[in-house]
């Protein structure tokens, strides 16, 4: 019996794939049996066009055996086969691909898809076997044929009895390493769930004996072991089946079943496209955060099938990551993928699926904001803040997706609402969209820069989150108005009490604001008489693009770079506290000193903003006290 030898580039390839191309030893058995599930619709579409040829489904099936003692894993089916001149050709020649071949010769035949495309799947089996065995009967040959390589040094074909039509392929396993347990494929249990990682939607069924346990007939205690055959996967994915057949518990079995979460998703979305790329898809949108969501070690990515068969777990690609809180799987027939069938191959049919997907996302929640509040906003209290994160990434690129997704407290509402409402509701005179910033609602409504704007009768969005004034920065406008923080040194708000009454006592007290800013050194970039403090004598606004919340925020990063605002002491003067600086700065400097210094800490702890110096700030409280 002459040994024969692959091709010089078949061998090199064959050494890389088993070596390298994939990365996880139990894809083996992926590819097994969607080449057996192929074989078997290489029997339908030769039905479609042979009269002689009848195609009843349910005669079809693979079957998959483990063997302990003899170590050895047997895939068959009852496909079309294989004659000696398709195993020398498929199987001697690395990378020819009957099943490609098939598929472009019975391209404009409607029916299954085959599935193999790169004619190196077969090959995969070397990563766990020591020799693999074919034997195959080709449909309509009165002769079977064996197979057998023990890898890169070759192959032999000779003649066999084989009484069905069909293939067997027989994988001898390797024995256990320090660094791989190969065992596990001779596991029932192991095989099974692999078979329904990877393979539980292949049309055929696949069959496997499976050990119970019962009780001994005539006994309630005594047990006994039995083996029974089973069908293993579900075949007929949720996916494919009529929307209208469907019912909301058929989608959440599905979710739990394909463990996509341990909570009940709030909704989902199920997409059958067919147009420029024919895809399957359903997502769900969950109801709470997972534990890791919001860290580093979190993967977003939806399942990918490509004909029923999982190509990956977390494909990130077919999700934008504002969105990655997502879960569900896509199906599509075309796509391109690398020979491994593990990688995407970017291409022009990926692009166009993950665009429609966002855009379902985006209808689907915008549809729940509108027409189920209540649960629109349970999702929004767990992913509103990725929804933020969206709007800041990428220099705001997109901010046109997300802005009317978003909601913030609202001061009158006492509840959330959306940009758009807010706006809605704005008086004429109104020339800002105006927030707060703040850790919690209670401490913003407490702020004295809020007392200009709640006195105008204009609505206060409260941002509460770290992300909120980064996200709004990118936004900078919605329908033509603009964002303004309380804290702005230009409300564009002309306070009640007489313009030229502020400015009088700017002018006249300039020597005192000038004296209190030399005082603190720095610390601020001026102070002035307010024009938004009302009962509260002191406050701190800003001036240009960063503002106190955003310092806060920026100064607890590990990479702090120091940024700070450009704070502004603003002292009320129609407050007592007023009349004792002017005194002091007429008569007692060191006690001007000591109320500048307080008034500032007052401010900063106000802010909720560190004091430099604790110790000296209380020993200046006790000094007025004495």
């Amino acid at each position: 019996m002459e040994k024969k030898q692959f091709q010089a580039e078949s061998k090199r390839l064959l050494e890389m794939m088993i070596n390298s191309i994939y990365s996880q030893k139990e894809i083996f058995l992926r590819e097994l049996i969607s080449n057996a599930s192929d074989a078997i619709d290489k029997i339908y579409y030769k039905a479609l066009t042979d009269d002689q040829l009848v195609f009843n489904q349910e005669d079809y099936f693979i079957k998959i055996a483990a063997d302990k003692d003899s170590r050895t894993l047997t895939i068959t089916d009852t496909g079309i086969g294989m004659t000696k001149e398709d195993l020398e050709n498929n199987l001697g020649v690395i990378a020819k691909s009957g099943s490609l071949a098939f598929k472009k010769e019975n391209e404009a035949k409607d029916g299954h898809n085959i599935i193999g495309q790169f004619g190196v799947g077969f090959y995969s089996a070397f990563m766990v076997a020591d020799v693999v065995t074919v034997i195959s009967k080709a449909l309509g040959s009165g002769e079977a044929f064996k197979w057998e390589s023990e890898g890169a040094d070759g192959y032999t074909i000779v003649p066999c009895d084989k009484e069905t039509v069909g293939t067997e392929i027989i994988l001898k396993i390797k024995e256990n390493t320090e660094d791989e347990q190969y065992d596990e494929y001779l596991d029932e249990y192991r095989l099974k769930a692999i078979i329904k990682k990877y393979s539980d939607f292949i049309r055929y069924p696949i069959k496997m004996d499976i050990t119970g346990r019962r009780p001994k007939e005539g006994s309630d205690n005594e047990f006994e072991d039995y083996r029974e055959e089973q069908t293993v996967n579900s075949m007929v994915p949720i996916w494919r089946k009529n929307k209208n057949e469907l019912k909301p518990e058929d989608y959440e079995n599905f979710y739990f079943e394909k463990r996509y979460g341990f909570d009940k998703p709030i909704k989902h979305i199920h997409i059958s496209a067919d147009g420029a790329v024919v895809y399957n898809a359903i997502l769900f949108i969950p109801e709470n955060t997972p534990f890791d969501y919001y860290t580093k070690e979190y993967e977003k990515g939806l399942e990918l099938y490509s004909n029923g068969v999982l190509i990956m777990n977390k494909c990130a690609d077919l999700l934008p990551d504002y969105f990655s809180f997502v879960k569900g799987m896509v199906d599509s027939e075309n796509l391109s993928l690398n020979i491994s069938r593990e990688i995407l191959q970017q291409d022009r049919q990926l692009s166009l699926i993950a665009k429609n997907i966002k855009n379902k996302i985006k209808s689907q929640l915008l549809s729940l904001l509108k027409d189920e509040r209540e649960k629109y906003e349970k999702f929004y209290k767990s992913f509103g803040r990725q929804l933020k994160f969206g709007v800041y990434s990428d220099y705001g690129t997109h901010k046109d997706d997300l802005q009317d997704l978003l909601l913030f407290y609202s001061s009158k509402e006492k509840k959330l609402v959306t940009l758009d409402e807010y706006v809605s509701k704005m008086p004429e005179d109104q020339k800002y969209i105006y927030y707060a910033s703040g850790e919690s609602i209670e401490r913003i409504e407490k702020l004295p820069q809020t007392e200009l704007v709640s006195d105008k009768g204009y609505e206060i969005l409260y941002f509460t989150d770290d992300i909120d004034e980064f996200a709004i920065k990118m936004i900078m406008s919605y329908k033509g108005k603009e964002f303004r923080s309380v804290s702005s040194g230009d409300l564009g708000i002309e306070p009640d009490a007489d313009k030229n009454e502020t400015e009088a006592a700017e002018s006249d007290n300039k020597d005192l604001f000038e004296s209190m800013a030399s005082i603190l050194g720095g610390k601020v970039k001026s102070v002035k008489a307010s024009k938004r403090l009302k009962s509260h004598p002191v406050c701190l606004s800003t001036e240009g693009e960063v503002t106190i919340e955003m310092e806060k925020i920026l100064k607890a990063m590990p990479n702090n770079q120091d940024v700070k605002a450009d704070k502004v002491l603003e002292i009320n003067i129609n407050h007592e506290v007023f009349n004792s600086l002017k005194d002091a700065h007429q008569k007692d400097k060191e006690k001007l000193s000591l109320y500048t210094n307080l008034l500032y800490n007052q401010a900063l702890l106000i802010e909720g903003l560190t004091i430099q110096d604790p110790v000296e700030f209380t020993n200046d409280i006790c000094k007025i006290m004495v």
